[in-house]
Parts: structure tokens; sequence; C-alpha cells
């Protein structure tokens, strides 16, 4: 995967930051500022302290007993309860998903009236590695993925979910 340019901003750093801590194990502000460094992110030390700050990043005890930093995610979970993203994404696909249709690289998922951004901001917070990102409206999510074979895989993934008794395994 080719690594996207992102602008100095502090939003931008901030998702980078949540994204690392979402996908690694980090226990320190030293290794979170090498990370960001290899991403092209550069920021000081005081600069980050004040980010955790900011983003209620607080430390917990993985199952391992390592001490690693962790935020609450996109949909207020933590950055860490990845098997509860999938379920709530599960529960979501279930309640909201009407239809998929496959594009190309891209999907557009129809849901009930006003559920898009719900369902929309479920799947951004699993963090897919297929998915490039996803645009919401009232009804209807446009999901953009890497490639044409990704999108087929992440509609797979999304209308098995969507069944109550075909749920694939989320290990």
């Amino acid at each position: 995967m080719t690594l996207s340019p992102i602008p100095q901003t502090p939003t931008a750093r901030r998702e980078t930051i949540r994204s690392l801590l979402a996908q690694e194990q980090i226990g320190s502000q030293k290794d979170l500022r090498e990370r960001l460094s290899e991403l092209g992110v550069e920021v000081t030390q005081a600069t980050l302290s004040r980010d955790l700050v900011d983003m209620r990043a607080t430390k917990i005890r993985t199952a391992d007993g390592a001490r690693v930093y962790s935020v609450p995610d996109i949909d207020g979970g933590s950055t860490h309860e990845a098997e509860a993203g999938y379920l709530r994404l599960q529960k979501w696909c279930q309640t909201l998903l009407v239809s998929s249709v496959l594009v190309e690289n891209q999907l557009v998922l129809r849901t009930t009236v006003g559920a898009a951004n719900l369902l929309g901001s479920a799947i951004d917070a699993v963090r897919f590695d297929e998915v490039a990102g996803t645009i919401a409206g009232d009804d209807t999510i446009l999901v953009i993925c890497r490639s044409a074979e990704d999108a087929q895989t992440t509609q797979r993934f999304l209308m098995e979910l969507a069944e109550p008794s075909t749920a694939p395994d989320i290990d």
C-alpha cells in the first residue's frame, strides 16, 4: 500500500494518531512520535502530549499485559476494542443495510432513511484495509475501495454481516 500525503494540520495529525493507536500497540510517546515521523508527520513532544490530552488518550492493559495508548474511536468505542467494532458493524448492517450495488472499485450502499451516517461511521471505525474511505448522505453511502477485488470482498463481507444466521467469523 502506498502512503498518502498527510496534511500538516492538527486534525490530520490527530486522525493519524487515532489510526496508529487502533492498528498498533504503542506504549510510549517516544514510540508514537517515531511512527508519526515514519509517516511524514513531524510533531514536537509538547504538541504530541497536548494532542493526547485533547483526544482523551488513556493507557490500557492489553490481554498480554502490555500498557498501550488508547483513544475513543470515531464511534466512541475504544480504539483497541476491534471485536466490539465488528459487533457494532454487524448490528448496524443487520438493522440498517437495505442493499448494495457494486460499481468497479466502489460500493453504493442503501440504508433506511437517515441512517447512512451511522452505518458509514461504523464501517470507518472498523478500518478495513480494503476501504479507502466512505461518504455518507441521508440514506446512501459511497464506499470507495482500493481495487475492484477489494470492493467485491468488502461487499461480500458486509452482506454476510447483514444476515443474522450467516455472520462471518470476526477473529
